[in-house]
């Protein structure tokens, strides 16, 4: 109604490019309501008046649309037309961000008419360009939303590629699967941690995709196995260059320590169940109270195990054989998508057992990532024994004012009386004190923390921080509470920590609700994890949901114990969930937290 009466203002005051736009407003209604037919009609009338006022950038729009709608109809021949039409227009202009999504969705038709050489051709020019936009000097979370539009290609080529059944194609799917993730993270950590003599040929390594054989001496040098995921959504003209559809089908690539590279395709039944449903659902009933006394749904009706169980048949059975047979060898994890919120560690098996029983689980958010963390770690001193003053450990500070989405008012965020036993027993192994109280106050933790070898935070995590009081912007998701003082709020940002922080530790444990969380993009989850890892540390614990209070003490009590023993990070996490599941069995105790980086 609304595009209707702004189509009839255009024409009574002769506003000929009003009326052409506010037909191509109508056409994408009618495409969206499914009425193909209806929105032909106006992306035809729309280009022919754009078209007659020579407005070359409408004119591409509607001729573009119009390509999306035969193809959605199966007119391939008269879709790949309108296509190319409108590149040549496009082209003329020299704006590479629309020539970019033109030819992925051209990619798209031509991977449905089965054309699959011409496919991969135009898909990997639309890559191609969408390469040039991210050469330009552009700030991280530019770098994160303009990769974020474009994600698609990858996933088509990927699609293309897989689809030609040849081995060595497999091989290029996964090197492309890898350009299609973290690759702003990526370039954020040469920026950071490259040196100067070294970054013209760094910063041009990292605007390409890691090399299969890379990955390859990854997998030997460090005995790991690499398990990389990409989702495959559903076919919809809805998704088509425009948004993330429903998975229909899961790819999934397994990097062995012997360097051998194998590929599994894993469908997903809609019918019977989405992946995104199997994780939320799977989430709502772990929920429990959090740390901060706060009652989370829990929704009983949900089989947890049964969803685990399924998840598990999903993503772990189709490559059961390739993961090691040894439960210290550490499998790494990279997920996509809503992947990112599975808790591996609780996947069950037909004979009701953990994969944690049975592997040492460590993510990641991409391989080309984790090899940066290696580097990093590498460059930290290690070899010394630790003292108190390479020891950062803060317990339940006083606490800050947040802002509350749900009633819209300020207010003080409650005690943790369980992070303060935690803080001090945790204190206790290195004959160290914890911060506590209004000892932990920001500012005294941002003078300390770059200097300290282990950091421990014991306190809240805010998942959503954001006050629209203070800032209509929220930057980057995630803030951990300490103690306000002088003109410190109280609240460490992950935008504070990834600007202003500049970290030495080997290890940092978020011990909080949900700081492994944050939005999840293209380039991985932005939040709290990619900001310290960013700020220097290759070894990060979060957690994928609110933990419960007293078990989490426990378990990070227990952590320590193991690290002291001599096991490493991810050994150590494994050791700890094994022991606190004998005391508390239910996964929401302890299999939220997970290791994101470096096991040494």
């Amino acid at each position: 109604q609304h595009y209707n009466q702004s189509l009839d203002i255009a024409e009574e005051i002769g506003n000929i490019e009003g009326k052409s736009r506010q037909l191509l407003n109508l056409g994408l209604t009618y495409h969206v309501d499914n009425d193909i037919s209806s929105a032909k009609k106006y992306y035809q009338d729309s280009s022919e008046i754009a078209s007659g006022i020579n407005h070359k950038d409408l004119t591409a729009r509607a001729l573009g649309n119009l390509g999306m709608a035969e193809a959605d109809e199966g007119n391939y021949d008269t879709a790949i037309s309108n296509y190319e039409k409108c590149l040549e227009i496009l082209e003329a202009l020299d704006n590479p961000e629309p020539i970019a999504r033109t030819l992925n969705n051209l990619g798209h038709t031509l991977l449905s008419a089965k054309r699959l050489d011409e496919a991969e051709t135009k898909l990997r020019e639309a890559i191609s360009n969408l390469e040039t936009l991210l050469q330009d000097d552009l700030g991280d979370s530019a770098s994160v939303a303009l990769f974020d539009t474009q994600i698609y290609s990858y996933n088509l080529l990927q699609q293309v590629l897989i689809a030609k059944d040849d081995p060595t194609k497999v091989l290029e799917a996964l090197e492309i699967s890898e350009a299609g993730r973290g690759r702003a993270f990526t370039k954020l950590l040469n920026q950071r941690f490259v040196p100067p003599s070294e970054q013209s040929i760094t910063n041009e390594a990292a605007n390409l995709p890691i090399a299969i054989n890379a990955m390859r001496q990854l997998a030997i040098e460090k005995n790991l196995t690499l398990v990389e995921y990409s989702l495959v959504p559903e076919d919809d003209f809805r998704v088509q260059g425009r948004q993330r559809g429903r998975t229909a089908e899961i790819y999934i690539w397994v990097v062995q320590p012997n360097g051998s590279v194998s590929f599994e395709r894993s469908p997903v039944n809609t019918q019977e169940h989405t992946l995104e449903d199997l994780v939320q659902t799977s989430r709502a009933a772990i929920g429990d109270r959090s740390r901060a006394s706060i009652v989370v749904e829990r929704v009983d009706s949900v089989d947890i195990s049964q969803n685990l169980k399924i998840l598990h048949r999903i993503l772990i059975e189709p490559i059961q054989e390739l993961l090691p047979d040894h439960p210290d060898a550490q499998v790494v994890f990279i997920p996509q998508g809503d992947l990112f919120l599975v808790p591996f560690s609780a996947l069950i098996n037909n004979n009701n057992e953990y994969l944690i029983q049975h592997h040492t689980i460590l993510t990641a958010p991409s391989i080309q990532v984790l090899a940066l963390t290696y580097q990093q770690a590498a460059t930290l001193n290690t070899d010394t024994a630790l003292n108190q003053e390479d020891v950062l450990i803060v317990g339940n500070p006083t606490m800050p004012l947040a802002w509350n989405s749900e009633t819209q008012t300020m207010g003080q965020l409650t005690t943790l009386p369980g992070a303060e036993r935690e803080a001090t027993q945790v204190a206790s192994f290195f004959e160290t004190n914890a911060l506590l109280a209004g000892e932990a106050s920001e500012q005294t933790v941002k003078q300390r923390i770059g200097s300290a070898r282990i950091v421990h935070l014991a306190t809240h995590g805010l998942l959503e921080y954001g006050n629209p009081q203070a800032s209509g912007v929220q930057d980057i998701p995630g803030a951990i509470a300490l103690a306000p003082s002088d003109d410190q709020d109280g609240l460490l940002t992950s935008a504070e920590i990834l600007d202003e922080l500049n970290l030495q530790a080997e290890l940092v444990v978020l011990s909080a609700c949900d700081t492994g969380r944050g939005d999840i993009t293209g380039d991985g989850v932005v939040g709290l994890s990619r900001s310290l890892i960013a700020a220097g540390a290759p070894s990060v614990v979060v957690s994928l949901w609110a933990v419960p209070d007293a078990p989490t003490a426990d378990l990070m009590v227990e952590f320590y114990k193991q690290l002291r023993s001599g096991q490493n990070k991810a050994q150590s996490l494994r050791q700890v969930m094994l022991i606190t599941m004998k005391a508390h069995p239910d996964p929401k105790n302890w299999a939220a937290f997970t290791l994101v980086g470096v096991a040494n």
